[in-house]
């Protein structure tokens, strides 16, 4: 082989590993983009969650007014967990499940009176006299981006008996 022929070689496999090279880059850049939008997408999940949690923490801390009263729900459609907080975007009494939402900082919360029991959870002592306890479901909304969690706890005055997430 002539000493052109061997440089037309080298340049052929230089360009092939150059080519190599960009496409190893590219997929690296991929790679490294798409891990940023999933830290993006988990950070926002977890901000929305915090202030979902805030805003049920501020729901119950309303039940421990003394003078708070709020009225049973009438029936089934009213007494169920209400629907529209997966997709609730301003304050105020919602007209089909008849919560009223309050605005607070990144979310809402709502709060239903939706039964009476003598013995949620097995709270009383075995020598204490049955007395009706009021079960108030509290529903908090944190909205982040566009993340939204949604969580749902079931109360008697100042004692959390029950808790999950919705959305």
């Amino acid at each position: 082989m002539n000493t052109a022929q061997q440089r037309g070689m080298v340049l052929l496999t230089s360009l092939i590993f150059l080519l190599l090279l960009s496409l190893l880059s590219l997929s690296s850049m991929r790679n490294a983009s798409l891990q940023e939008k999933i830290a993006g997408s988990v950070k926002l999940r977890n901000e929305s969650f915090q202030l979902a949690e805030a805003a049920l923490r501020i729901g119950e801390s309303t039940l421990l007014h003394p003078d708070y009263a709020l009225e049973r729900c009438p029936g089934i459609t009213t007494c169920a967990p209400p629907a529209e907080a997966v997709q609730l975007t301003t304050a105020g009494r919602h007209p089909t499940s008849g919560v009223t939402w309050v605005a607070v900082s990144g979310g809402f919360y709502g709060v239903q009176n939706f039964a009476q029991t003598l013995d949620p959870v097995n709270v009383m002592r075995q020598d204490e006299e049955p007395e009706p306890w009021t079960l108030y479901r509290i529903t908090g909304i944190g909205i982040q981006g566009s993340s939204r969690t949604v969580l749902e706890s079931v109360n008697v005055i100042g004692r959390r008996i029950m808790w999950r997430q919705i959305h």
